[in-house]
């Protein structure tokens, strides 16, 4: 790697090592279930069906429907990038001018040499001072490649960069939501929630936990047991949400314009079976003989009568 660029640069041994590796992610076979053998996959020509050695086979492109140029090894050999053993910083650009989405996948980019350790921690000490990432070329799996080199644990990190093409446009997907209008009320409790949910990025948050239930499942397999299936959350059915009062819930304040009403009805439900239970019918002023203020006083504080019970005829005596 040559740095910075002159007639005479200086110039730095440097390997590439995958940040990758993996993790012994599970893989199955195809059985036959009713020998237990596993099942041989076997090239074979699409119309006369003769089995072809793979060894034997060569790549073509389809042209028209089912219409393919043959190519040699030595037609791929033709059209390879020189691969050079010097890769020259190109130029160095703002760390966030990089959308994340063009990262691709990431290599260690560490000294190969005793000798090219000063330079290599003078560029890792600028860049990062600097806030910048260089960006060079270099070619993986027969690929030119473009890379951005940024400092990272201590040492630099050389991150393969997508192309313009490689991406799919994302215009026709967001277009719509660009011109929402949004409710200044509910993005400030939205960010309120958002500062209360911060943190740092933890790696070992994150886990495949379909791997892990696989990984159990296999075991239980092994040893002859069964796993047991975790009950799905259900959610709470609803076909309206209302994001003011859902925002509020998270942030713990009641949110009055959804509860206050839900209360006051209860309230009002609860009272008007209360009283229909002990009035079922129309309420009527009992009528007496003398009319006395007293006993007028004294009838108020009666129990209504009911006109069931006021009405009723009295039963003669036999």
């Amino acid at each position: 790697m040559a740095w910075p660029p002159s007639p005479r640069p200086c110039v730095m041994s440097v390997a590439l090592f995958s940040a990758k590796h993996d993790r012994g992610s599970i893989k199955f076979n195809m059985i036959n279930p009713a020998t237990g053998n596993r099942i041989r996959m076997v090239s074979q020509d699409a119309e006369t069906g003769e089995e072809v050695r793979r060894s034997e086979t060569v790549k073509g492109y389809e042209f028209q429907k089912n219409r393919y140029v043959l190519f040699e090894d030595s037609d791929f050999d033709s059209v390879k990038v020189e691969t050079s053993s010097l890769m020259s910083v190109e130029k160095f650009v703002d760390e966030d001018s990089i959308d994340p989405i063009y990262f691709d996948a990431s290599y260690y980019l560490a000294p190969d040499g005793k000798g090219s350790d000063d330079v290599y921690a003078v560029l890792r000490e600028a860049i990062t001072r600097t806030g910048k990432v260089a960006l060079t070329r270099v070619v993986i799996a027969q690929r030119e490649r473009t890379i951005a080199i940024r400092p990272a644990n201590g040492g630099l990190v050389a991150q393969t960069l997508n192309e313009e093409r490689d991406l799919n446009s994302s215009t026709e997907l967001f277009e719509n939501v660009q011109r929402v209008s949004v409710d200044e009320e509910m993005v400030q409790l939205a960010v309120q929630l958002v500062q209360r949910q911060s943190g740092r990025y933890d790696p070992s948050d994150l886990e495949d936990r379909y791997e892990t239930r696989l990984r159990a499942m296999i075991d239980a397999k092994l040893k002859g047991a069964a796993i047991e299936e975790e009950a799905a959350p259900v959610a709470a059915p609803s076909n309206v949400i209302d994001l003011m009062a859902a925002l509020k819930k998270s942030l713990g304040a009641p949110p009055a314009s959804a509860a206050e009403p839900v209360k006051e009805t209860k309230r009002k439900k609860a009272a008007t079976t209360e009283e229909t239970r002990r009035q079922p019918a129309l309420k009527l002023p009992i009528q007496g003989g003398k009319s006395s203020k007293a006993k007028e006083e004294k009838a108020a504080e009666r129990p209504s009568m009911t006109a069931e019970r006021v009405m009723r005829p009295r039963r003669k005596a036999s």
